[in-house]
């Protein structure tokens, strides 16, 4: 009779040690870095309404991130929740001026179905996520350029009670990043405390394994996708709140990279099967950081998406586990 030993190589076990840390405290330490760090290189930041400068960049992008970070969690990857936002929020500021109160339980109905419809094509055609949804990245893009004539859409109407959303807050924190936490605690217990959500997860960590379970894994996938489309809705809200129109140019027009930067940074996996929305309320705080942080070093503005683009690449070299049995999706 003789015994099996299994032999972790040192390095492999520093990297899982590496990752569990980075998802427990890596996102809070992040921010507080760069905060730090803003604080110290810009004096006149905390004392000039820098903290409500933060938290108003960071809304849009957590809500972004945190339906990123759902559909992350199953093993695949929504590019196209940043146009969707987008497309919501023009269509939010078009009916607001027509059809009034209802407007935000209609958009937010129709980009949940925008996100399920995405959800069933790869659910029940096996196409990749990152195929799909790069292809209607462009269609829910061009129809935004087109339902709003390529210009800026402007609530004239009905507005007040969204627009209050920005203008009120606590301790000059507005109501849209609370907004935003608020859908993070919810999502956080849904993962946590029901089955659908412990599902989900269990379909990022080994989608074969969830199916010899039982778990409806297709269908399961298009929830992650329709509450991916969901929370892309609440992110064109903040938009409207902040702004009072709607452009495909403008405001929150750039959400895709910042989305991904902010649920990576906030210790989602890019591989499936590990996501805190906890941790990514810091993810989108640092990346609301990035351009005050990269203007107080000396990087142009231009360099933005340079700079999350780096962040992406590095936390997930630092951070992604790799055995000789896992396979990198």
């Amino acid at each position: 009779m003789t015994a099996e030993i299994n032999v972790v190589p040192a390095g492999g076990n520093l990297k899982v040690k590496l990752a569990k840390a980075w998802q427990s405290v890596g996102p809070l330490v992040v921010f507080l870095t760069m905060f730090a760090l803003v604080a110290i290189l810009t004096p006149t930041f905390l004392g000039n309404g820098g903290v409500t400068i933060v938290a108003s960049s960071a809304a849009s992008v957590l809500l972004v991130a945190l339906g990123q970070s759902l559909v992350l969690n199953i093993g695949s990857i929504d590019l196209s929740n940043a146009s969707i936002t987008i497309l919501g929020a023009i269509l939010l500021a078009m009916t607001l001026n027509s059809v009034g109160a209802i407007a935000p339980l209609f958009i937010l109905i129709v980009v949940s179905i925008f996100g399920a419809i995405n959800g069933l094509i790869i659910a029940f055609t096996q196409v990749p996520s990152f195929a799909l949804t790069l292809g209607t990245f462009g269609i829910f893009q061009s129809a935004a350029l087109v339902v709003s004539g390529a210009t800026t859409v402007y609530v004239k109407e009905n507005g007040d009670a969204i627009k209050a959303l920005y203008q009120s807050g606590i301790g000059g924190i507005p109501m849209t990043f609370a907004l935003g936490v608020i859908a993070a605690l919810v999502a956080w217990w849904f993962l946590r405390f029901t089955r659908p959500g412990l599902a989900m997860t269990a379909i990022g960590k080994n989608e074969s394994g969830a199916i010899f379970s039982g778990i409806k894994t297709r269908w399961l996938k298009v929830l992650a996708f329709t509450m991916s489309g969901f929370l892309s809705g609440l992110a064109g809200l903040t938009i409207i709140a902040q702004a009072g129109s709607a452009s495909p140019m403008g405001l929150g027009s750039d959400l895709l990279l910042p989305g991904i930067a902010a649920a990576i940074v906030g210790g989602t996996s890019i591989s499936g099967g590990v996501t805190n929305p906890l941790n990514v309320v810091f993810g989108a705080l640092s990346v609301a950081l990035v351009p005050i942080a990269s203007a107080a070093v000396g990087v142009p503005s231009q360099a933005q998406s340079l700079v999350y683009g780096l962040v992406i690449i590095v936390t997930v070299a630092l951070t992604l586990s790799r055995s000789s049995n896992s396979i990198v999706k």
